[in-house]
């Protein structure tokens, strides 16, 4: 195989490590009360980018038939940076915003631990070829970008203590045995494609009613639709 063509699926999974840290670089950055446009803003789009190119990876693998070991690591590599330190450093910034949250903010360095930890065990475990053992990390940022639209548009919905157990309880979701269905399609038929189809639906619902936040909201929903039972 041309070594072009060998190369493409892993130069998309760098442009997920790219848009990871540009994510990082931009929460970096001090919010601005007078501005509607924060940086928690710029690093979600760039999380989101991230989760494109770690779709369309493994599609332009699949197409070309470009599998390697060097690939497969090389996308968890880029995987943790960009749903995993990310997403960590989005919340921390979040609450350490708040004088109510600031005391559990580094509570958040336990979403990049329990990344890492699901990664390096979907890479040994071949259990997770057709549904996962645990939140997948990309679904784990999307519901932190969710989270943080959320808070941010009105900081005192939570507490500490209940700000403490969301982020215990997420992370863990990562690592606990906890069997979710692939969204891989085999075939668009209702049957055998229930959950697949219901999780869709919820997306689309929650997303279009309630915007950025509505995506904390389709993760809880994929959780929960996950333990359906099979027809």
């Amino acid at each position: 195989m041309n070594v072009i063509v060998r190369n493409i699926p892993n130069t998309i999974t760098c442009i997920n490590l790219i848009a990871g840290v540009m994510a990082i670089i931009f929460l970096t950055g001090e919010p601005n009360p007078a501005q509607s446009w924060q940086p928690w803003m710029s690093a979600a789009i760039c999380i989101a980018v991230a989760a494109v190119a770690d779709f369309c990876d493994g599609l332009a693998a699949r197409a070309l038939k470009a599998y390697s070991n060097l690939g497969k690591e090389l996308d968890s590599l880029c995987d943790l940076v960009s749903f995993g330190v990310a997403p960590a450093i989005m919340v921390y910034k979040c609450f350490a915003a708040d004088a109510t949250t600031a005391p559990i903010s580094y509570l958040a360095i336990l979403i990049a631990v329990c990344g890492a930890l699901r990664l390096a065990r979907f890479n040994i475990d071949d259990r997770q070829t057709t549904s996962f053992i645990g939140l997948p990390i990309p679904a784990n940022a999307l519901f932190w970008i969710g989270f943080t639209a959320m808070f941010y548009a009105n900081p005192a919905m939570l507490g500490r203590i209940p700000a403490a157990i969301v982020i215990v309880v997420e992370s863990l979701l990562m690592v606990l045995p906890v069997p979710l269905v692939s969204l891989k399609f085999k075939n668009l038929r209702w049957r055998g494609n229930a959950r697949r189809w219901l999780t869709i639906v919820a997306a689309v619902v929650c997303v279009s009613t309630m915007g950025v936040p509505g995506l904390m909201w389709t993760i809880v929903a994929y959780v929960l639709i996950s333990q359906m039972p099979v027809k």
